[in-house]
């Protein structure tokens, strides 16, 4: 099938910002859908007809599809591959019905006032997603891009750094760039002194923490215990390293944490990288509430929470890339279903700290294979007037992957 449909970013320039193609494309259209904004940009142009993007948003896409096969122009801001409606348009519509014809994107002309390198900036929409999900993204002298939900957003991140010990960092907003009502305000973020401004804008943050603040928590594995709320249910940081890197977090993949505790693994493996999900499994509820405190504080609001026991609580979840079991290896058939539910290829992780938990993990290796491992660390503590070596509990440590669906297994009894 010919391309029907006609994606054309447009900026506050209007028409007169548009190339020759998007500008024939947009001109010649018998039909046109975007934002009422958008559309008012336009000058009339006799015959077209002109639909404003319905409500709830999700319908648009509705309405686009079934005009398949008609000609149809969709007007978005900026470049609508980046973040945009181009994006959510490419997968559900094929590649070759389509053609987009992208403007500079509002961050690409953030960049360029500012004077960054936008390949060294992490960009954060902020459209509907919580605000905590810029924690993990807040470190001395970072650079970044949030693209605002509304007016109101600048006070709310203003806010955000403050609590985190960042009120020295420097913010800029850039309202409605590329047009004529182009703006920009700046200030520091503790005692921010604008008042809400327009909804079309891109935050630009130079993050600097205050004196006696810390620079910020790492992205890798290990982070301190006390950087969670717990009740002592907890891995362990150390422990908790060894078994993330046994995990192997990659972009996108999903994890089960089965017997969460304080979520303490599940938040880690999702801040290693921002593709990354997870399902924490817990069947007590003040541990529930540890790990919603943990999700937020730490930057990985989308951490999915299921309440219950396994093996029960698993049924109908997603089926996930890698488990970890850090409670439950003992009880008859969580091991079982875990397994059986692991996508081919994907690694296993239990650990144990019991006996009756080490036989258990013994026993699946025979099964499936795998490296078993036992973990022994000691911490220097005060003993009378010196210091010596106080061992924590030993930890044994199962990690197994299962084959691909196409590698015959071999199942000792």
């Amino acid at each position: 099938m010919e391309p029907w449909l006609t994606v054309v970013g447009i900026g506050e320039d209007g028409l007169a910002g548009l190339g020759e193609a998007a500008r024939d494309a947009v001109l010649g259209a018998p039909v046109v859908i975007g934002g009422a904004r958008h559309l008012g940009l336009l000058p009339e142009i006799p015959g077209q007809a002109r639909h404003p993007w319905p409500s709830p948003f999700s319908t648009g896409y509705d309405w686009i599809l079934g005009r398949r096969g008609t000609p149809v122009c969709v007007l978005a801001s900026g470049d609508p591959m980046m973040f945009g409606v181009g994006a959510s348009l490419a997968a559900r519509v094929p590649v070759a019905e389509m053609r987009v014809l992208s403007a500079p994107s509002s961050v690409s002309l953030a960049a360029a006032r500012l004077g960054w390198p936008l390949h060294r900036v992490p960009v954060l929409p902020l459209h509907g997603r919580p605000l905590a999900a810029l924690h993990p993204l807040v470190t001395d002298g970072a650079r970044l891009l949030l693209l605002a939900e509304d007016g109101a957003t600048p006070a709310h991140v203003a806010a955000l750094l403050v609590a985190r010990g960042f009120g020295a960092s420097v913010m800029t907003v850039l309202e409605h760039l590329g047009g004529p009502r182009e703006r920009v305000l700046e200030g520091p973020a503790g005692g921010w002194p604008h008042p809400p401004g327009a909804d079309l804008a891109v935050i630009a943050l130079d993050c600097r923490a205050d004196t006696g603040t810390e620079d910020g928590l790492s992205r890798l594995a290990g982070l301190p215990d006390d950087a969670f709320a717990h009740d002592g249910q907890i891995t362990k940081r150390d422990q908790r390293a060894v078994t993330l890197a046994r995990l192997a977090p990659r972009p996108g993949d999903l994890l089960w944490d089965v017997g969460a505790g304080c979520g303490s693994v599940s938040i880690e493996w999702m801040r290693s990288h921002s593709a990354c999900r997870a399902i924490a499994i817990e069947t007590r509820a003040d541990r529930r509430a540890f790990i919603e405190a943990n999700r937020e504080a730490l930057g990985v609001p989308g951490l999915e929470i299921v309440a219950g026991g396994a093996p029960e609580a698993l049924e109908g979840l997603a089926a996930p890339d890698a488990v970890f079991i850090g409670g439950g290896v003992t009880v008859p058939g969580v091991a079982d279903r875990c397994w059986a539910a692991l996508k081919p290829g994907g690694r296993l992780v239990a650990n144990a700290v019991t006996l009756e938990g080490e036989a258990a993990l013994v026993a699946l290796q025979a099964r499936w294979g795998g490296d078993l491992t036992r973990l022994s660390v000691s911490h220097a503590r005060p003993l009378g007037g010196f210091r010596g070596w106080r061992p924590a509990m030993p930890v044994s440590l199962l990690s197994a992957r299962k084959p691909a669906a196409n590698t015959p297994q071999d199942v000792s009894p």
